[in-house]
């Protein structure tokens, strides 16, 4: 059974409510010149000054299961997007999480290589988070996600990284599906010690440009449910944010890869 709605335009799942208010970029920007803390994301130069710049994802760095070479990129604030109703903690610590852990059987559809480069931003200077915890889930293409709903039992897509020393993780995945009333997108969220009683945690969506998309939804498994019903710009959530968390995936292979720079304001 596919997570979806009846109609575009029926409201979504509760989960899928945006979280409380977005700043303003101003307010943004002003929090960036501090050292207050809380989540508030922003692409960073690892060991440099923070200088705020404008929105925007990069997908200049190559991606790959085992590592990524990271472009220089500038300072820039980043939203917190809604969980959603799908996150499930599996404790997956895995690089390729194409495959379901117990039969090993992988998830079809196009390669792509996910990657992330994260940095602390602790007042106005930006450094390699290492040891964060990046985990990474979405729908396979059909639109269905693992262990929900029919597929409670299997962890297909799913699983987490820990930053190395440069605040680099990297995921072999498939590129995502779409089910109805919601564009295509990527759930990641990054934090500290999943364990401890209080710690830093970070909850957004990754969106992918849609020509990119187009031509993955040509060829199968994907071309079987046909075109994506919602774009990006019709997209609720998308539209609280989701244009400073585009990717443009660039070829690699038979597949795609893209790399998000973001740093994370820890004081």
């Amino acid at each position: 059974m596919q997570p979806t709605q009846s109609t575009q335009s029926m409201q979504l799942d509760d989960d899928d409510a945006p979280v409380g208010r977005l700043l303003t970029r101003r307010e943004a920007l002003a929090l960036l010149g501090t050292t207050a803390g809380g989540a508030i994301l922003a692409a960073c130069l690892p060991g440099a000054t923070a200088t705020p710049g404008t929105g925007g994802s990069s997908a200049s760095a190559t991606a790959s299961a085992t590592g990524i070479a990271v472009a220089v990129p500038s300072c820039i604030v980043r939203p917190e997007l809604t969980e959603g109703p799908y996150f499930v903690d599996e404790k997956l610590n895995r690089s390729d999480i194409r495959a379901d852990s117990a039969t090993g059987e992988q998830r079809p559809g196009v390669p792509f290589a996910l990657a992330f480069a994260v940095s602390r931003l602790d007042g106005s200077t930006c450094t390699a988070f290492e040891g964060a915890l990046v985990d990474v889930w979405h729908c396979d293409a059909l639109g269905e996600y693992s262990d929900v709903q029919a597929n409670v039992g299997q962890d297909w897509l799913r699983g987490y990284q820990v930053t190395d020393a440069s605040g680099a993780a990297s995921f072999t995945t498939i590129y995502p599906g779409w089910y109805q009333g919601r564009a295509v997108h990527i759930h990641f969220k990054i934090r500290t010690d999943a364990g401890a009683d209080a710690g830093l945690e970070f909850t957004s969506q990754l969106f992918l440009d849609e020509a990119v998309t187009a031509a993955v939804y040509a060829r199968d498994p994907y071309a079987s449910k046909g075109p994506a019903d919602v774009p990006n710009g019709s997209d609720v959530i998308y539209n609280q944010g989701g244009d400073q968390l585009l990717l443009t995936p660039g070829a690699q292979g038979d597949g795609y890869t893209a790399t998000l720079e973001i740093g994370i304001q820890v004081a």
